[in-house]
């Protein structure tokens, strides 16, 4: 039985802008590389540091590891956002403008990756992930889209999730299990950042 702790990158460059990020590398923003810091800072040791392989989520596993003495992050692709196709750097209120009505029906464009496929290379990810798992828990850290997607598969309602929150997953041979949300952002409100306008 192995505890994920998975968790959305630390604010980027992009979630600034409010722009769709998808499988683009824009780098982490200054407020968010300070923000990595500060929550380093008050967590517990983990036995790995996990990451996919986009630069917003290696960088902010990075710190992280580097603060708890956690050894070498380990990259791995199948914990990357999704493709988000032609909607790739823009905002939402560009996608309103530029598709009208599609957000709102679902109507997603050409190159946007289904959850079938996400799921199917997330899940993947997950056990390679636990099978790396000597002692402790693992923090594994990844991006919006895949969280919401596994929340969506097991059930949960759509809650937009902050820089640096996530989910716990129990993961046992046959079985993964969702459970709590977490935040890596401690209590005060000055770490606390709010959910950036895109979803992804």
């Amino acid at each position: 039985m192995v505890n994920l702790l998975v968790v959305r990158h630390a604010e980027s460059e992009w979630n600034l802008d409010g722009r769709w990020q998808g499988q683009a590398d824009p780098p982490l923003s200054e407020p968010g590389a300070a923000q990595t810091r500060h929550a380093a800072e008050t967590m517990d040791a983990v036995g790995c540091v996990v990451s996919s392989d986009l630069r917003r989520a290696r960088s902010t596993a990075e710190i992280i590891a580097g603060t708890l003495d956690a050894g070498p992050v380990i990259i791995d692709a199948g914990w990357r956002e999704r493709s988000v196709g032609s909607w790739q750097g823009l905002t939402t209120a560009q996608i309103e403008s530029e598709f009208p009505g599609a957000l709102a029906a679902g109507d997603y464009p050409p190159g946007w990756e289904s959850n079938e496929s996400l799921l199917g290379r997330v899940f993947e990810a997950i056990h390679r992930t636990a099978a790396r798992v000597v002692s402790g828990d693992a923090l594994v850290v990844s991006h919006a889209g895949v969280i919401y997607t596994l929340e969506q598969h097991f059930g949960c309602d759509f809650e937009r999730i902050g820089n640096l929150g996530g989910r716990r997953l129990l993961v046992q041979p046959d079985e993964v299990r969702l459970r709590e949300r977490i935040a890596l952002t401690g209590d005060g409100e000055g770490l606390r950042p709010a959910a950036t306008k895109e979803p992804r």
